[in-house]
């Protein structure tokens, strides 16, 4: 059985507060009352104060190629995600030479050779490390990952596999498309990396086990997120519906994955759920029963860092190992949703 040892997160340098964000969305779009209106529900809504970005907040307000867009991101995706896995593997006492496997998630830009080879180069690992790119499972990525690497750490249970999560999201706003949806994203997206150490049950490392995981993928939901790929970049496809699909969907989905390992959600005590909004947060707890202290570090993640898709529940997820690193005999389950549409899920279990 596999095991989470440590989490290490890394943030851009750009610190954008929401009234920053609201000001550029009002002088691109706000040319009327109407829909300076718009922009101050949509953004006051969103429960976001600050997040993080690869340019400051002036570099949104023209225009910009995918050519400059993507090279933004891989530049920021090979610091980050080093600073991140540095973290992590300090945390660990370990060092980056230690590395078996290398899982690298991302869906907000694109790289040949793929991020994973990039990073090899720039953290030094050894020339065996085993490379896994994971590209499009948005903010799913990082569970699924985990859950990947779960399986890895399975048939090879002395591995130590690091598992990376970035995003650049705020690098897709398309400053010439008013849409409704790319003013919601605006309002929400934030950009971040984060790095999780999973280990198998003969590498001799201490942390929670990763008892069983799933996934699932809703037929006839392709539209409900994703991207639409334009001239200038990736442009947000984000459905309303999505809140009533967690609504209707996640109890059913969460119930037959506990039931099917024994358990019920009252033998859950800790939810890590990605948020993908303060209405997303609302229809977890109605669908699931949760007080407003099991999602207290999914609102925190939200309102300090915004989405930043794949990362964020591995943000929650630290949180949750920093509170927990004492506890004993615990289940956790960790949870988000992302295009297809589908959801993954992983139960935890912190050790008595």
């Amino acid at each position: 059985m596999a095991c989470i040892v440590a989490v290490g997160t890394s943030v851009p340098e750009h610190r954008i507060e929401q009234v920053e964000a609201r000001v550029v969305a009002e002088r691109l779009f706000g040319a009327t009352p109407d829909r300076k209106d718009l922009i101050e529900k949509i953004f006051d809504n969103a429960q976001v104060r600050t997040r993080y970005s690869a340019a400051p907040p002036t570099w949104f307000t023209a225009p910009h190629p995918f050519s400059e867009k993507n090279a933004l991101f891989r530049d920021s995706a090979r610091r980050l995600c080093a600073n991140a896995i540095r973290a992590c593997l300090s945390s660990a006492g370990l060092e980056t030479r230690d590395i078996d496997h290398l899982v690298v998630v991302t869906t907000t830009g694109v790289a040949t050779p793929s991020l994973d080879a990039l990073l090899i180069n720039d953290l030094a690992l050894r020339r065996d490390v085993v490379r896994t790119p994971i590209w499009g499972l948005g903010c799913a990525g990082g569970i699924g990952g985990l859950a990947r690497a779960a399986d890895f750490a399975v048939a090879r249970p002395k591995s130590r596999i690091v598992v990376v999560a970035f995003e650049a999201c705020t690098l897709t706003f398309l400053a010439e498309d008013e849409s409704r949806q790319n003013l919601i994203a605006m309002s929400l997206f934030g950009d971040g990396a984060a790095a999780v150490l999973v280990a198998g049950d003969q590498a001799g490392l201490p942390g929670p086990s990763i008892v069983a995981h799933t996934g699932i993928t809703w037929p006839d939901t392709l539209d409900v997120m994703g991207w639409e790929f334009v001239e200038k970049g990736f442009k947000v496809v984000l459905s309303k519906a999505i809140p009533v699909i967690v609504r209707n969907h996640i109890r059913g989905m969460t119930d037959d994955f506990l039931n099917n390992n024994g358990l019920d959600r009252t033998a859950v005590e800790h939810y890590i759920t990605h948020p993908g909004g303060p209405r997303v947060i609302e229809a977890y707890r109605e669908a699931l029963g949760l007080s407003e202290e099991q999602v207290g570090h999914t609102r925190t993640v939200l309102r300090e860092y915004g989405n930043m898709s794949s990362p964020t529940v591995l943000f929650i997820m630290k949180r949750f190992m920093d509170q927990l690193k004492d506890a004993g005999d615990a289940f956790g389950l960790a949870s988000a949703m992302g295009p297809g549409f589908s959801a993954e899920m992983l139960l935890l279990r912190w050790p008595q």
